[in-house]
């Protein structure tokens, strides 16, 4: 008999601090003012054109954000820097990131009812991870006292739907009992806060969730995993080219396509339809429609995408309980984003209420997973 796999707590830390809209334009405007000085005869010369401002209503037009977390305002405002100042720890200290998960983490276990010690696997998924190795995941369990295994992984902005089917799926199987998933997102730190088009499109957060065997559960308000579906499909259209071949490639370190990088058009375009098709589809393989869900937990990257993505699951016009939005006020927090939706609106759904949590990302990749309240 296959062991059906329930999520049982969740978790989040926020960042301390927090920048708007207006403080972030201001910065990019300030840059903006001095490199149209530096290059004022080019300029004038007609050979360049001139950088233009963002503003606040842009912002909120092009992406529906309008603040964000992160772990260094000071620097990313400073027009001088225009990126977080997050000074290196030695090798004996706890990493940033472990730092994060730990605190997702212990909320997560406090919600579920359970003692690290009773883990047998953890998963940290993200889309940045601070160093190679040792995994960040290992030195999070470590860090826990939690048992079993770790790994880390990455599926960018699906990284947390993609190690929810790996939990879920090691629970079936018979191999894991209780699996922590982390998804510490330092977004901020690979954002080009010098491109019009993008500086305002991420934060930083942690989330954290606990799966477990159902007949393990004690804690009520569970959501029993009823099936996962992942798709990818490869696009140049999200890209970031930093890597350890960097150095030996002889390309600058600090060139723009290190960073964060998209074709945001293409990006709505090629990826809506994609999305809106594997959640209809993985429904229908459990005579489900989308007018059956109560709640629709959306990957948090644009307003426009979640909106078109809603109609087209729901066959109407969302409203903000049926398909909650948060990146109002977190930004796109990468593989967080969905999950961040999910543990701040959950506990209103009643029993046997369904939902889906959805993120969607780089690679392109997608996963989606049917959640029903016990």
């Amino acid at each position: 008999m296959t062991t059906t796999a329930v999520i049982t707590g969740s978790g989040l830390y926020t960042p301390p601090d927090s920048i708007d809209n207006a403080a972030l334009a201001a910065s990019f405007n300030a840059w903006v003012d001095m490199e149209n000085g530096r290059h004022a005869r080019a300029i004038e010369a007609g050979e360049r054109e001139p950088l233009l401002h963002s503003s606040s209503e842009f912002i909120v037009k092009a992406s529906g954000i309008h603040s964000r977390h992160v772990l260094d305002a000071e620097g990313i405002l400073d027009p001088e820097r225009m990126r977080p100042r997050l000074p290196q720890r030695s090798n004996d200290e706890p990493s940033l990131q472990c730092e994060m998960g730990l605190a997702a983490a212990g909320e997560a276990l406090q919600n579920a009812g359970v003692e690290a010690q009773e883990l047998d696997m953890v998963i940290v998924a993200c889309s940045n991870l601070e160093r190679p190795y040792p995994a960040v995941a290992v030195e999070l369990q470590a860090a826990l006292g939690a048992g079993g295994h770790a790994f880390d992984m990455n599926v960018a902005c699906s990284s947390a739907t993609f190690a929810i089917d790996i939990a879920a799926n090691a629970i079936r199987a018979g191999n894991a009992r209780r699996v922590l998933v982390v998804n510490p997102e330092i977004c901020s730190a690979h954002l080009n806060f010098r491109d019009r088009d993008s500086h305002f499109i991420f934060g930083d957060a942690c989330t954290a969730l606990v799966i477990e065997a159902s007949d393990l559960a004690t804690m009520p308000g569970a959501f029993e995993i009823r099936g996962t579906r992942l798709v990818t499909r490869f696009s140049n259209a999200i890209r970031n080219n930093a890597g350890f071949l960097n150095r030996v490639t002889d390309t600058d370190p600090l060139a723009e396509d290190k960073l964060f990088v998209q074709e945001g058009r293409r990006v709505f375009k090629e990826v809506c339809p994609m999305v809106a098709a594997l959640i209809t589809d993985h429904l229908v393989g459990f005579d489900l429609k989308g007018s059956d869900l109560s709640r629709l937990w959306l990957h948090q990257a644009n307003r426009h995408m979640n909106d078109m993505i809603a109609r087209r699951v729901l066959g109407s016009v969302p409203d903000e309980t049926q398909a909650p939005i948060i990146l109002d006020r977190y930004a796109n927090t990468s593989s967080c984003g969905s999950i961040i939706a999910f543990h701040l609106n959950r506990d209103d759904l009643s029993v046997d209420d369904l939902g889906v949590v959805c993120s969607f990302g780089a690679g392109y990749s997608a996963g989606n997973v049917i959640l029903c309240k016990r």
